[in-house]
């Protein structure tokens, strides 16, 4: 039986960034020729930072047309919007239920998002997003979730609360999640900043290479990408590591190891590898941007695209949903 993969990224920026796509979306794109695949923008967890609401909207559209872009192919993956999907607030609440405060509390991304915007700032939400989180994963059945370090301890209490939930009802009652971790992936760093991970949430523009962004602006950003002392282009993540990170991106879009590019370089200067890697990402994410571009330029399409995932998400979940009721004894609605 082909086993099922779930994943999923929150709409919480104008553009997803290089290293979303080789951390994320390659992987995901791989995964449909293998697995049972649904991937879903989660827009309900992008609530707990209190969005505008046309921003969330629009950032919403976009990030689910760059899935499609990058190879997310519908008709042989589930792609849809969370909140269209309703079953996930309701198993969250089941789930909140058989959740300890201190097991909710001691999960680090709340202890560091919650240290860094105060008490006045932090909602409930905030607290409880690792159970919404649980719920997407358990609502599918989903037996392997592609995982980075930041959201190990996540899939650790979804697989907990699983494993509770068949303890107490019965095996079966859900499918307790595996981790999917891709040794391979090429973990790829800021641009300014070559000792923290790319990320949405940048200090600095110049440090990310936005998928959305013009490409000539990206070509910009490389080029004045932070290097190091010395001038002989090597790896070396601890004394080199903004040439260590640009010859990581280079190899991941280009296909030439590592160590071929060092020989290829040898005797060349930092602005020959900024010049020539900033030709190869443009040359790589055009084809995507323009991709995406049009996806985000076709509303309707984009909308009936993302429907179709919903309606079909939908039906698996009430499943699931279904069964989880029963087994705690809720009484069944008959007209649902």
């Amino acid at each position: 039986m082909t086993q099922r993969v779930f994943s999923a990224m929150q709409p919480t920026s104008d553009s997803l960034q290089l290293g979303n796509y080789l951390g994320a979306l390659v992987q995901w794109v791989k995964l449909q020729d293998t697995h049972d695949a649904i991937y879903s923008v989660v827009d309900l967890h992008a609530l707990t930072v209190s969005p505008e609401p046309e921003l969330l909207r629009s950032r919403t559209r976009a990030t689910a047309a760059q899935f499609l872009a990058a190879g997310v192919d519908p008709d042989r993956s589930l792609c849809f919007v969370q909140s269209h999907v309703p079953q996930h607030a309701e198993l969250a609440w089941i789930l909140s239920t058989f959740t300890g405060m201190g097991e909710a509390g001691r999960m680090t991304q709340f202890k560091d998002k919650s240290a860094k915007v105060g008490e006045s700032g932090t909602n409930v939400g905030l607290f409880t997003y690792p159970i919404l989180m649980a719920a997407d994963i358990l609502l599918y059945d989903t037996n392997v979730v592609p995982v980075g370090e930041d959201q190990r301890q996540h899939l650790e209490l979804s697989r907990d609360l699983a494993q509770r939930l068949n303890g107490r009802f019965g095996d079966g009652t859900v499918v307790v999640p595996e981790p999917h971790i891709v040794k391979s992936t090429a973990k790829i760093y800021d641009l300014q900043d070559p000792t923290a991970k790319m990320s949405k949430s940048a200090v600095s523009p110049k440090g990310t290479i936005e998928i959305l962004e013009d490409p000539k602006k990206v070509a910009k950003n490389i080029k004045s990408a932070t290097t190091d002392s010395g001038s002989e282009i090597r790896f070396d993540r601890e004394a080199k590591p903004g040439v260590a990170n640009l010859l990581t991106i280079y190899s991941a879009l280009d296909g030439r190891s590592v160590e071929q590019l060092e020989a290829d370089y040898e005797g060349k200067m930092y602005g020959h590898l900024k010049v020539d890697l900033a030709d190869v990402v443009v040359e790589y994410l055009t084809p995507i941007r323009e991709a995406a571009l049009d996806w985000i330029e076709s509303p309707d399409r984009l909308d009936e695209v993302l429907a179709q995932g919903a309606a079909k998400a939908s039906a698996l979940a009430q499943g699931t949903l279904d069964r989880i009721y029963d087994r705690l004894g809720l009484v069944p609605a008959l007209h649902r």
